[in-house]
């Protein structure tokens, strides 16, 4: 999908603001030598400034090394201690060398741990292989004599990056407000996406993050940064200690192994983006869970969101996201839809997934009414109106199939059947033609062998979910669906299949809300928009019916049907309609400006319906006029006279010719001559 832009808000430090808050030393840090907590000092007395960790007995010191005015390396001027990492202390200084520009300097919690210092010197190792602009710089490592024991002291010299970290920014809200105070969602989303993009960079250079988490992105101007890369290791590295929070770390065991991975990585962005969206105790209760969707009211506005901070997170780590790319795919589809709902604006694109909707009954104009609009698609309507997965552009068949769109069923089949070697994109093809000309045996056959050939691949489910559509199954279909919107929650295609899938089964909430998400994002899907008046009417609520059809573009192709619906549904008989409903199902229709054909005929249905009401007690303000004759019984009847005349005319046989003139003369008003 294209990328949406939302702007983050800007934040610049003023420059004598950085050291004016003292920093505390937290016991409650991570051994460099073991991984675990260090809490307390050798006595057990807080406050002291050593301590040892809980498990291996290393001794570490709570007290910065470097005081203000410190020259490290004979160039870095120290100018203050600005906060503390799991792995050491953190210094503002400027470079003397270079204009005075402010750099950070990164020490160790412990100068005699040998753990620690290889960790550092592999931090610096793979911040030299980094260039990201959402990824601090490393410019040099220099050192520096410690204080205690005059034994050289290893620290790496990063850009400085001004602003707050996402943390901070929550805090700040908390702390301004009632303390449950959250980010905005869509705000949330764009850190994401940022953060995404640099987890990408490292993962292409076969590093891994390990410890993403609020603390270390930075907010600096409108773009973000991924701070503090002490954790980070390369993939195919099995002995290195893992750093890690509990809270965004996966569960231990897999800690141990296989060990962390792309997977684990993406696990801690959507923790991350649980923690910053939503208040809920993410170190202890749902230390490796999120709350119920139904107590989260975030989490109910916005299901899409819900089921991507559940995929990224989900307990078994084979249904995880395994690519930032496909994670930032799906986040940039939930960002739209969650934009869409908040100001009411479409925000469409294409999908990466999907083709568009495919057009389907493309009746006469005439022909569309009420009727037609309160019935939901046939199963091989439905089947066919669905998108079709995009074509692999890595399948060896590729650029030859997308030569065959323009082909029918009957067409594609054979020439599929005939190709030697079949890839799997000709099997999903041939299956997906199969399914449309009702040889669905066959089709689950292709299916079948693209499966052998791609396992645990989501487009299997997709085309047992659209061969269920197209029998009937609708329940076995609704569940198919809803578990591609589980794995998808950025693409429209799961959510307009659970809809209809829904809607047959008699589930109008589910049907609704998914027809309205995906309708609400991208007005290219018509067939949504239609459903949802479909749902509306049968929940007898007529005026959001019309509200819906009234918002297809005048641009789209299905524009006239859409109209031509809504006044059909106005002028339908029912128990509100009124003179008003008739006289604006006219102006509508005189409005669109149809060919003399489609006009009559759709007149001759909203004359017909006017002339029920008439005779049933209807009264009409005097004087008004419905399309273009006045609106009384006899005026009615002289215009109906009228076009079933035309229509005779037009007649291409003579028994419907004569049927035409019959109902003409029996609607020809009443008079003495």
């Amino acid at each position: 999908m294209g990328m949406v832009q939302v702007p983050l808000v800007p934040y610049r430090d003023p420059t004598e603001a950085v050291l004016s808050q003292p920093v505390v030393a937290e016991h409650n840090r991570l051994c460099g030598s073991c991984g675990d907590r260090v809490g307390r000092s050798r006595d057990g007395r807080p406050g002291r400034t050593e301590g040892y960790c809980r498990s291996c007995g290393t001794r570490f010191s709570f007290t910065p090394k470097l005081s203000p005015d410190d020259l490290v390396g004979g160039q870095y001027e120290v100018l203050g201690c600005i906060a503390h990492g799991g792995l050491g202390w953190i210094y503002l200084a400027r470079d003397r060398n270079v204009n005075d520009r402010w750099v950070v300097l990164k020490g160790l919690l412990n100068a005699g741990d040998a753990a620690a210092h290889r960790a550092a010197a592999a931090e610096r190792a793979f911040l030299s292989e980094v260039e990201h602009p959402n990824i601090v710089k490393i410019i040099n490592f220099s050192q520096h004599p410690d204080p205690d024991t005059a034994i050289p002291s290893g620290h790496i010299v990063m850009e400085y990056v001004g602003g707050k970290s996402l943390r901070q920014l929550l805090m700040e809200r908390r702390e301004r407000g009632s303390g449950d105070e959250v980010l905005p969602v869509d705000q949330v989303i764009a850190f994401g996406l940022e953060s995404l993009r640099a987890l990408s960079h490292l993962h292409s250079k076969g590093l891994l993050y390990c410890d993403f988490k609020p603390d270390n992105v930075m907010q600096s101007e409108e773009q973000i940064k991924l701070i503090d890369l002490g954790g980070v290791r390369r993939m195919d590295d099995t002995s290195s200690h893992v750093y890690s929070t509990p809270g965004y770390r996966v569960p231990e065991g897999e800690l141990r192994s296989p060990g962390p991975s792309v997977s684990s990585d993406l696990y801690s962005v959507g923790r991350t983006l649980a923690v910053l969206s939503f208040r809920f105790d993410a170190k202890r209760e749902h230390q490796h869970t999120l709350p119920p969707r139904e107590t989260v009211p975030l989490l109910v506005r916005h299901e899409s969101f819900d089921r991507l901070l559940r995929r990224s997170t989900h307990a078994e780590p084979r249904k995880r996201f395994h690519h930032a790319e496909d994670m930032s795919d799906q986040l940039t589809g939930v960002l739209r839809e969650v934009l869409s709902e908040l100001d009411g604006t479409p925000h469409p694109a294409t999908s990466s997934q999907f083709g568009g909707e495919n057009t389907i009954g493309a009746t006469e104009v005439g022909a569309i009414d009420a009727d037609r609009l309160l019935t939901p698609p046939s199963p091989t309507e439905a089947a066919a109106l669905l998108p079709k997965p995009q074509i692999d552009p890595a399948d060896p068949a590729a650029q030859h199939l997308r030569g065959f769109s323009a082909l029918s069923a009957d067409e594609l089949v054979p020439i599929l059947r005939g190709m030697a070697a079949p890839s799997p994109a000709t099997q999903l093809m041939l299956c997906r033609a199969l399914i449309t000309a009702g040889r669905h045996a066959e089709a689950l056959d292709a299916l079948h062998r693209f499966s052998e050939a791609a396992p645990d691949d989501w487009r299997t489910d997709w085309y047992l979910a659209v061969a269920e559509l197209s029998t009937g199954r609708f329940e076995g279909a609704r569940d198919l669906f809803d578990r591609i919107y589980d794995h998808l929650p950025g693409e429209s295609a799961p959510k307009l299949g659970l809809a209809i899938a829904s809607e047959r089964i008699g589930d109008h909430d589910t049907a609704a809300r998914q027809y309205r998400t995906v309708w609400n994002t991208d007005h290219s899907f018509v067939s949504a928009a239609f459903g949802l008046a479909r749902i509306r009417l049968a929940q007898d609520d007529r005026a959001e019916a019309f509200r819906v059809l009234d918002t297809v573009p005048e641009l789209s192709s299905q524009y006239v049907h859409a109209q031509t619906a809504l006044v059909s549904v106005l002028s339908a008989r029912h128990g509100s309609t009124d003179a008003k409903d008739f006289l604006e199902a006219g102006q509508r229709l005189d409005r669109l400006g149809l060919d003399s054909e489609s006009t009559d005929r759709l007149a001759v249905r909203v004359l017909e319906n006017v002339l029920v009401w008439l005779g049933g007690g209807g009264r009409a303000p005097a004087d008004r006029v419905l399309l273009g004759a006045p609106l009384s019984e006899n005026g009615v009847r002289a215009n109906l006279e009228r076009r079933y005349r035309a229509m005779a005319h037009r007649a291409a046989s003579v028994r419907e010719r004569r049927e035409l003139v019959d109902k003409a003369n029996s609607l020809r008003p009443v008079t003495l001559l």
